[in-house]
């Protein structure tokens, strides 16, 4: 049974999620691929995504996350970025409704202080900080 915070962060997130699930959805008529993954909804491959990974690498993503969606350009990407696709579910559990336009803002002064809109961006490195910090936990278990 999931608990009542758990349907609360579901909820929070779902005008997200609701976009992730439409163009999820276009996507899967255009050959995608969708499976449900550790509560979220992961889509990959087909003609779209083949289109944006041709993309010139400004313009286009390997994967992205829309509240409890993940949209990547095939398996491979969905594979490499989905710890990193993660951190993004949460933070839209965080912030909800309000986490495209905190995203966005954040891209905005990055842009404005002449640094990189997207490796600069305060959710970005925070994901990249998260990961590295998993993997890092990782390889230490391993060592032991």
């Amino acid at each position: 049974m999931v608990k009542a915070g758990r349907w609360l962060r579901y909820a929070w997130a779902a005008p997200y999620t609701v976009l992730g699930l439409l163009l999820g959805g276009i996507a899967v008529m255009f050959g995608a691929r969708w499976r449900p993954y550790h509560g979220v909804v992961e889509i990959f491959g087909g003609r779209i995504g083949r289109a944006i990974s041709r993309l010139p690498a400004s313009l286009g993503f390997s994967a992205m996350t829309l509240g409890h969606v993940i949209l990547a350009v095939d398996r491979s990407a969905l594979t490499q970025l989905r710890l990193h696709e993660h951190v993004h579910v949460a933070q839209y559990e965080r912030w909800g409704p309000l986490f495209l336009p905190a995203y966005l803002l954040s891209s905005l002064l990055q842009l404005l202080r002449g640094r990189n809109p997207y490796r600069e961006n305060h959710f970005e490195r925070q994901a990249y900080a998260v990961v590295a910090e998993r993997r890092r936990l990782l390889r230490d278990s391993i060592r032991g």
